[in-house]
């Protein structure tokens, strides 16, 4: 009975998220306008309530996302160390707190944690160091104003940050006006800083500073709080030089991991209905991938290479005389 009544309810959230009645008293499908779910809400199968759809780039899939932790160490086996399954719609990034925590109970913290791109932002490279004393080590996401695009005008590197007096003084020597502590749309502590328009319009380096075709035109920047921001500086500092180039190739071997994954244990097509039994099924393939690489370390198996696509290897040879 228990199982019938859970599947009543599951039906009736998935019409109430797909219809509504009309003044008229129709039922009309739903839309953005009319209060459709967001996707962490949304289900998305009728089998399996727990599903949600998600996209990357140019894949969208419809069910969960694991996140896979392994030892990188120079000589000896790579080995999974912690497995965590999340709807599919759930940032990369969000993982990362949890990761630690649990690593942190296993006593198997790193001192230096290679990651990709979505698992680190200037909020996650502070607080990994001051929590964890975790140095999240990887590409951080590239600067988009248009002094960084263009690589020309003033950035945010050009301007002089006094903390203690919350002021911004800016490369023509003028200090900003405005210090606003505030919440931006996607829910980071950011600080927005304005300088006065009586600087901003007579300044001979107006154009380098700010393309605003207002009346009276000003520069106005928004920054990360201290930690964080000095946190990504840092980061981004790190990541020009040729030793994090050469650091963060021990960063290859997840993906790897993830491909036999996918090939040997099926990770892309779960067995099992739900996020628990996902998630077990995710923990059972990284305990077959550990033992296999463990075996394959004594037999003295060399490590495979990167595979290459036949195209790949086509467009990599040299043309024809």
């Amino acid at each position: 009975m228990a199982e019938a009544g859970t599947g009543r309810r599951d039906l009736r959230k998935v019409w109430v998220q797909n219809f509504f009645y009309d003044q008229n008293g129709e039922a009309c499908w739903r839309t953005s306008e009319e209060g459709i779910p967001r996707s962490t809400r949304y289900i998305n199968s009728p089998i399996d309530p727990d599903c949600r759809y998600a996209r990357k780039s140019t894949t969208s899939w419809v069910g969960y996302r694991v996140h896979l932790t392994e030892t990188c160490e120079e000589g000896l086996p790579s080995i999974i160390t912690d497995v965590q399954t999340a709807p599919a719609p759930v940032a990369d990034g969000d993982a990362t707190p949890i990761i630690h925590e649990a690593l942190k109970r296993k006593d198997l913290l790193p001192a230096t944690q290679f990651v990709d791109t979505g698992y680190l932002d200037a909020e996650l490279l502070a607080e990994s160091k001051k929590n964890y004393g975790v140095d999240l080590y990887g590409p951080t996401r590239p600067d988009y104003r248009w002094q960084a695009r263009a690589k020309q005008g003033f950035g945010m590197q050009d301007f002089e940050i006094d903390w203690e007096r919350e002021k911004v003084i800016c490369p023509e020597g003028h200090e900003s006006i405005e210090w606003t502590p505030f919440v931006d749309n996607r829910g980071n502590d950011v600080i927005r800083l304005k300088f006065s328009t009586a600087d901003c319009g007579p300044c001979p380096s107006r154009e380098l500073c700010t393309q605003s075709d207002a009346k009276y035109p000003r520069r106005r920047l928004t920054v990360r709080p201290k930690e964080q921001y000095e946190a990504l500086q840092w980061a981004r500092e790190r990541e020009g030089t040729a030793e994090f180039k050469a650091q963060y190739t021990r960063r290859a071997g997840i993906e790897g991991t993830i491909s036999r994954a996918v090939r040997t244990c099926k990770v892309r097509r779960s067995r099992y209905v739900g996020l628990p039994k996902s998630h077990l099924h995710h923990l059972l393939s990284a305990t077959s991938l550990s033992f296999l690489r463990v075996g394959e370390w004594l037999m003295g198996v060399p490590r495979t290479k990167t595979r290459r696509s036949p195209f790949a290897r086509l467009v990599a040879q040299p043309a024809a005389a």
